[in-house]
């Protein structure tokens, strides 16, 4: 069985509200899956796990010592981008913590009403939310690339009435084949038309109008 991973990074100055995310953590109980645990006290030490190490979710207090509210979480955000965040805060934050979940956060938890199956099913949902965005923004870059190959191939293209070459917009005179694999995701395998089949081989491919 192969047993996957999830690693995780408390942000949380409060020895307390710390101790009770380890807890709830170390009670998770599934045999497929190793939660890990690493917990930093303060903004600058949370900035070096993630310089450091890969991190699969942040559970951030917004209260922190060398930084508060908003700017907190602006700052993990910009320093991990694609780690989902969690954030934890008082009942009087909420406004706060709403306002960063429009801007970017997966999720937040109040202080006070924190339990196992919350706080679990919490991560799990941010870590696929995440996961979810991050492939609708690749399928979007992806289109836009595919609209500029369309571009590209639009509009009027110079072509050769003798040899089919293309020119391109450099005056360079191209096999109309290489023009395309170098403007498309086009990959080209050679063939012959029955047409030129008798044209070329008449002996083998003997022509239909006098067969």
């Amino acid at each position: 069985m192969t047993i996957s991973s999830i690693a995780l990074l408390l942000i949380e100055d409060n020895p307390v509200d710390a101790l009770l995310i380890k807890e709830i953590i170390g009670q998770v109980d599934e045999p497929d899956t190793a939660w890990r645990l690493i917990q930093v006290d303060s903004l600058a030490r949370g900035l070096q796990v993630l310089r450091r190490d890969h991190m699969d979710a942040i559970l951030l207090d917004l209260a922190l010592p060398d930084s508060k509210g908003y700017d907190t979480f602006v700052a993990i955000q910009q320093a991990a981008p694609a780690v989902p965040i969690i954030m934890f805060t008082a009942t009087d934050d909420e406004a706060l913590a709403v306002r960063a979940v429009h801007d970017g956060a997966q999720d937040y938890l109040v202080k006070g009403h924190i339990h196992h199956l919350l706080l679990v099913r919490s991560i799990r949902y941010a870590i696929e939310r995440k996961r979810m965005e991050q492939e609708r923004e690749r399928l979007i870059k992806d289109l836009k690339e595919a609209l500029v190959h369309v571009k590209t191939l639009s509009g009027l293209l110079p072509i050769c009435a003798a040899c089919k070459k293309i020119r391109d917009d450099k005056g360079y005179w191209h096999q109309v084949e290489k023009f395309i694999s170098e403007h498309t995701d086009v990959n080209f395998s050679h063939s012959i038309c029955p047409e030129c089949a008798h044209k070329m081989y008449p002996g083998v491919f003997p022509d239909k109008a006098n067969a």
